[in-house]
């Protein structure tokens, strides 16, 4: 039996999936490559306009490992990573044998902070270790001060990979995120914005870089009349079958974003006049996030001593999923004796913040739900 009704970001089918799928059955094409595969790339350069083309692979850390190969990074190198995010962002570093040195966020987006960016290449450069690429994430689908990040990786002559997982329809100055950087990676988990129950793409403007990404991707097969390999590749392909079910999901991208976007204002509005209760939203209009999930800080101080945990547990025994925002990788057992660069917001934001239900086919009864019970026991204490 589920623990939860309501789940903090659920898959939310348009109908239209079946359709791809059973075109694909109908052709016994539910391997690698194929019409959806094809199809999908296409629509997504599309949306993300410009000049990007898009490599769809079979997940968003198959997408960050290949770019991180791509953009030259070695066993022995540094690479500068945003320390507020999900493992999946450093993984691919350590895959390669890198060394990832940690960077505190900004409180405006909680990404990247410039400021310790900065801090981090010259105190690195001057150990005689200056760093191959920096990563940096638009967490939650909250841009990030993608400016200041650009000017110092052009000052230092480094290269950029954003890892923009979770900001698919995002945008900083009108820009979509996914297309900023050397390179970027976007991913359909099953919990994403919308989703091809798993998968990613490694998307660049570099044609060159997205010949080379199909080429590995694709077990680095070279071309000859017989199976002929002259490097290690990788089974990182997209199914036809999955590809189906993301060009299915793009026919409502633009409506799951308005209303992951409405629920944010929602939230936003009712707890405005409820002391200690922060919704995280754009600083500036600067800054379109897609609010993939939306987010909550909570200042025990103005709440009578309430704090995420305790409204946590009380959702949690309603049926309502909610989590902690992410635990910082300089925390994390496997990276804590890193290089880390800040001042410890990423700590004070696992330390306060929740990310509350946030799926697009999320009831306005269920929103009320929500919010009722978290401001009745804050009331109540």
């Amino acid at each position: 039996m589920n623990k939860y009704r309501i789940w903090i970001s659920p898959p939310h089918l348009s109908g239209k999936e079946i359709d791809f799928v059973k075109d694909a059955f109908d052709k016994n094409w539910i391997t690698t490559m194929g019409d959806n595969v094809t199809g999908f790339e296409n629509d997504l350069q599309s949306f993300l306009g410009g000049n990007s083309e898009v490599v769809a692979l079979n997940s968003g850390t198959s997408a960050l490992h290949l770019a991180l190969m791509l953009l030259g990074v070695q066993k022995g190198d540094w690479v500068l990573c945003q320390d507020f995010t999900f493992a999946a962002t450093i993984n691919p570093v350590i895959y390669l044998e890198a060394k990832p040195v940690l960077i505190d966020s900004e409180r405006l987006t909680w990404n990247l902070s410039p400021e310790y960016l900065e801090e981090a290449i010259i105190d690195c450069s001057r150990k005689g270790k200056k760093p191959k690429a920096i990563v940096w994430v638009n967490l939650y689908g909250m841009p990030a001060q993608i400016d200041e990040i650009q000017a110092i990786a052009q000052k230092y002559d480094i290269v950029l990979l954003e890892d923009a997982a979770e900001s698919l329809g995002s945008a900083y100055k009108g820009q979509k995120c996914g297309t900023f950087g050397n390179a970027s990676v976007i991913s359909f988990n099953g919990n994403k914005i919308i989703t091809s129950s798993s998968g990613g793409v490694f998307v660049s403007s570099d044609k060159a870089l997205i010949c080379r990404a199909r080429f590995l991707a694709s077990q680095a097969r070279d071309t000859a009349d017989w199976y002929q390999h002259s490097q290690i590749g990788y089974n990182y392909g997209m199914s036809n079958i999955v590809a189906g079910v993301g060009r299915g999901q793009m026919t409502v991208l633009e409506d799951r974003i308005v209303a992951r976007r409405s629920i944010n204002r929602y939230y936003r509005d009712v707890f405005a006049s409820i002391p200690g209760i922060t919704v995280h939203t754009e600083p500036d209009e600067r800054f379109f996030s897609n609010h993939w999930l939306s987010c909550i800080l909570v200042d025990p101080k103005q709440t009578d001593g309430v704090d995420c945990a305790f409204l946590r547990e009380k959702l949690a025994e309603e049926g309502i999923e909610s989590r902690f925002l992410w635990k910082p990788m300089h925390r994390q057992p496997i990276f804590e004796n890193g290089h880390f660069y800040g001042e410890h917001v990423s700590d004070e934001l696992f330390r306060t913040g929740l990310c509350l239900p946030s799926g697009s086919n999320l009831s306005t009864d269920e929103l009320e739900e929500i919010s009722s019970i978290i401001i009745k026991n804050i009331k109540r204490c």
